[in-house]
């Protein structure tokens, strides 16, 4: 059994918003810095390719429409040129790679939340469209389905991904464990307009914990940050855009054990590559413990199915050719 150990990067920053091209390039940068220090897996944040849409809290759904029309201009093809570019990235600095992505669909009302899953030979191994768009995000998004709910074996161990509110989703979370699990990437977006009382940080790094504590496993998290450039852009339509999208303990990005612990400092709100070694034979004795995939639960009584076809928005059929058959 091949349990590994490798240098992980967790990216606390900002895209170039709104324009794919230049944070696809500004990625690629980060994984050739962070492969530099020795990184053998780089975690992005949510929807780093290339904008958050911060308007739908901010602003009403009437003067937003503008701005989703921006970023559907600014969202990506998978596969296509930035996916090309950033799979040239890991393969030329032998590095593994997860990052979020706004995805068209087929329809231009069709965007998808995802994460990317590529691997150090430059291959798109699998990507996770999130599941259910939180609140004012349904304003964007479509839903994905269960075909992406995988956990992709690689070099380094199998990896498992899931998008911000969605790591609060316990159905989803065990149904990557049960696929043998082990490093988990929650990546997740800085969210100032939160109620007061509630710091998004320790939100974060709870829902890290929980799932590593369940689990036995390494969770990755990687946030992004509201530069001044966002703010500056959406001050076109909300005057006050710095005082709504400016707050403390907006953004956590580090690394949870097998135990729930933090491994290390993590970033809180500031910019930056946080590192941490990861040893997967750390995930054994705990589970001798608690193993919720095993002998520490009750398949007899407790049974979960997922559906894991994809979902067709049409099915066509030929009624001539079926009379004649």
């Amino acid at each position: 059994m091949n349990l590994t150990k490798f240098k992980a990067a967790a990216v606390q920053a900002s895209p170039v918003f709104l324009d794919a091209e230049a944070t696809t390039d500004k990625a690629c940068n980060i994984i050739a810095e962070a492969a530099g220090n020795g990184a053998s897996l780089v975690a992005f944040p949510e929807v780093f390719i290339s904008a958050y849409p911060y308007w739908n809290w901010i602003m009403t759904p009437v003067q937003g429409s503008k701005w989703y029309e921006k970023l559907y201009i600014n969202s990506i093809n998978v596969p296509g040129p930035e996916t090309e570019m950033l799979c040239n990235a890991a393969r030329e600095n032998n590095c593994h790679v997860v990052i979020g992505v706004n995805e068209r669909g087929q329809s231009f009302g069709e965007l998808y939340n995802t994460n990317l899953i590529i691997d150090n030979h430059g291959n798109i191994v699998g990507k996770h469209r999130k599941l259910v768009p939180t609140w004012a995000e349904k304003l964007t998004w479509t839903g994905g389905d269960g075909s992406s709910l995988k956990v992709y074996n690689t070099e380094i161990g199998p990896i498992g991904t899931l998008a911000c509110g969605e790591n609060t989703n316990t159905l989803a979370r065990f149904a990557l464990l049960a696929q043998g699990e082990l490093i988990h990437i929650a990546n997740y977006i800085s969210l100032p307009v939160a109620p007061p009382d509630y710091n998004m940080a320790e939100a974060i790094k709870i829902r890290a914990a929980a799932h590593s504590f369940e689990g036995k496993v390494f969770t990755i998290v990687s946030c992004s940050t509201i530069s001044k450039e966002i703010i500056e852009m959406m001050k076109e339509d909300v005057p006050n855009a710095e005082e709504l999208l400016t707050r403390k303990d907006s953004a956590f990005t580090g690394f949870i054990g097998p135990n729930g612990a933090v491994i290390g400092e993590p970033l809180i709100d500031e910019e930056g590559i946080v590192y941490a070694d990861i040893d997967l034979a750390k995930c054994i004795q705990p589970k001798q413990m608690h193993d919720i995939l095993g002998h520490y639960n009750r398949f007899d009584i407790f049974d979960l199915r997922v559906n894991t076809a994809p979902r067709k928005n049409i099915t066509f059929t030929d009624s001539e050719e079926s009379l004649q058959k």
